[in-house]
C-alpha cells in the first residue's frame, strides 16, 4: 500500500517541460515545467474563476434577461403597476355597482331614499379608507359645514348642470305639472297630468336597462343614455320596450296610464338621475 500511494505522489510531482517551437527553424520560443499536480490545481483554479464570473455576468447585468425563469426590471415594473390599476378598477367597479343597485332599489320603491343615501355614503367611506393609509378627524363645527354642502351638492341643481350633462333632452311628454321636484319631501320626480294612453317619448336616445311590472307604480322603463344619466318613467299602461334595446331620441317607448297602488289619475312620474343623484327635470326641459 506505501508503496502505491509512494508511486502515485511520483506521477503527480514528476516533472515535464512544454517547450514551444518554431516550426521551420526549431527555434525555441519559451518552455515552462509542468507536473500532473500543477495542471490539476490550475485547471481547477480556472474553473472556479470562470464559473464565478459566468455567475456574476448574469447576475448583474442585462444579460439574465435572456435566462430562462428570469424576467426584466422594467416588465415586472409594469406588471406592478398593472396589478395595482387592477385593483383600483375592481374596487371603483365594486362600488359602482352597488351604488347602481341601491339606486335601482329606489327607483323600483323596494327602498327609500334615506337608506339609497346612507348606503352610498358607508360606500364613500369605505372608498376612502381603502384609499387613505390614517385617519383624519374633523370638529363638530366642520362635520356640519361637510354635511351641509354634501346636501347643496345632492339636491340643488347647478347653472352649471347642463354642460356637464352634455347634451340635449326633450320632454317626454307634454302635460300640467301637478306635483314639481321637491327634495325636502324626498319627492325625487315631478308628475306630469296627461290623458289615458298618452304617448310617452324617450328624452334622448340610449339603452333600456330595466323594463318591468312594479305593483307601486305600475309599468316602469328605466333609459341609460351615458354620461352617467339615467330616466325614469312610471305609471305607464303599457310599455313597448324590453330591457337591453337600443332607443332613438324621441321614440315612443310607453303610453300614460294611472297604474299602481300609488296612482290616483293619469299622470307620467318622471325622474331624471345624474351621476347618482336626482336632479330637478324642469331645469333641462319645458313639459307645458
Amino acid at each position: 500500500m506505501a508503496k502505491q500511494s509512494r508511486k502515485f505522489k511520483e506521477r503527480l510531482t514528476n516533472k515535464y517541460r512544454l517547450v514551444i517551437l518554431n516550426e521551420d527553424t526549431f527555434e525555441e520560443r519559451f518552455s515552462f515545467k509542468l507536473s500532473r499536480l500543477n495542471v490539476y490545481v490550475f485547471g481547477g483554479l480556472f474553473t472556479f474563476v470562470l464559473i464565478a464570473l459566468t455567475s456574476l455576468l448574469i447576475a448583474y447585468t442585462p444579460l439574465r434577461e435572456y435566462v430562462p425563469g428570469y424576467s426584466s426590471t422594467a416588465l415586472r415594473q409594469k406588471a406592478a403597476k398593472i396589478s395595482n390599476e387592477l385593483d383600483s378598477l375592481r374596487n371603483e367597479a365594486y362600488i359602482n355597482n352597488s351604488k347602481l343597485n341601491a339606486m335601482m332599489a329606489v327607483i323600483k320603491g323596494e327602498e327609500s331614499s334615506e337608506t339609497y343615501y346612507k348606503k352610498v355614503d358607508s360606500l364613500n367611506q369605505l372608498n376612502k379608507n381603502s384609499i387613505l393609509q390614517g385617519v383624519v378627524y374633523g370638529s363638530k363645527a366642520d362635520s356640519s359645514f361637510r354635511k351641509e354642502v354634501a346636501d347643496i351638492d345632492r339636491f340643488n341643481v347647478r347653472t352649471n348642470q347642463t354642460e356637464k350633462i352634455g347634451m340635449v333632452l326633450f320632454s317626454p311628454v307634454t302635460g300640467t305639472i301637478t306635483n314639481k321636484f321637491n327634495s325636502e319631501e324626498a319627492h325625487f320626480a315631478i308628475d306630469i297630468a296627461v290623458k289615458k294612453d298618452t304617448p310617452i317619448k324617450a328624452i334622448a336616445e340610449g339603452t333600456v336597462i330595466f323594463s318591468e311590472w312594479s305593483v307601486d307604480t305600475g309599468f316602469v322603463i328605466i333609459l341609460d343614455h351615458g354620461n352617467n344619466l339615467l330616466s325614469v318613467y312610471k305609471h305607464n299602461s303599457e310599455i313597448f320596450k324590453q330591457q337591453g334595446e337600443l332607443v332613438k331620441s324621441g321614440e315612443v317607448i310607453a303610453t300614460a296610464g294611472s297604474a299602481g297602488e300609488l296612482s290616483t289619475a293619469t299622470h307620467l312620474h318622471f325622474e331624471l338621475w345624474y351621476n347618482g343623484y336626482p336632479i330637478d327635470p324642469t331645469n333641462f326641459m319645458d313639459f307645458e
